[in-house]
């Protein structure tokens, strides 16, 4: 049978991201107002005054409560800066928007398809866990969501990433 693979690992180099962190009361609402300031951000609202352009994916790096069962409430949504802008990247007139350099990054990563809320990441990491095996090189209380297309897409395409250790 030929299927997907089943994941992948991948390598990022670091660089410089505009992340926005929120601890709405769900997990939809801090990625959705989130990512609307960063919008804003892309679109007009920096020092620089005009459209930085789109890049993919935004990330929103999560964190499992001590039993692993549900997301702490704080997310940080980012954006990576064009290649243009990574040397000196427009400042952000949202003063909730913050400049981060992010070293680089070793993930094992897996696709899956549709609406991110708690409940489909919780999933998503449970299965993907099973999947894997146990791993002593992979970070188990925080993990990175990513999104490859327009959150209003009903079966658009994410990721799970579970981080490596360094």
């Amino acid at each position: 049978q030929c299927e997907e693979a089943a994941y992948e690992e991948r390598q990022y180099p670091s660089g410089k991201w505009a992340c926005v962190t929120k601890g709405e009361p769900m997990y939809e609402q801090s990625i959705s107002m989130s990512f609307m300031k960063l919008m804003r951000y892309i679109c007009k609202e920096n020092s620089v005054g005009c459209h930085l352009g789109m890049t993919i994916p935004v990330v929103n790096e999560i964190h499992l409560t001590k039993e692993g069962t549900k997301l702490e409430r704080e997310v940080v949504t980012a954006y990576y800066l064009p290649r243009v802008f990574q040397q000196n990247p427009p400042v952000p007139m949202d003063p909730e928007i913050h400049i981060t350099e992010r070293a680089p990054l070793r993930v094992i990563t897996r696709v899956f398809y549709g609406m991110t809320t708690e409940e489909t990441i919780l999933r998503e990491i449970s299965l993907f866990w099973n999947l894997l095996g146990s791993r002593d090189t992979v970070l188990r209380e925080t993990y990175i969501v990513a999104s490859y297309e327009n959150p209003s897409i009903p079966q658009r395409r994410n990721e799970i990433w579970f981080i490596c250790q360094a």
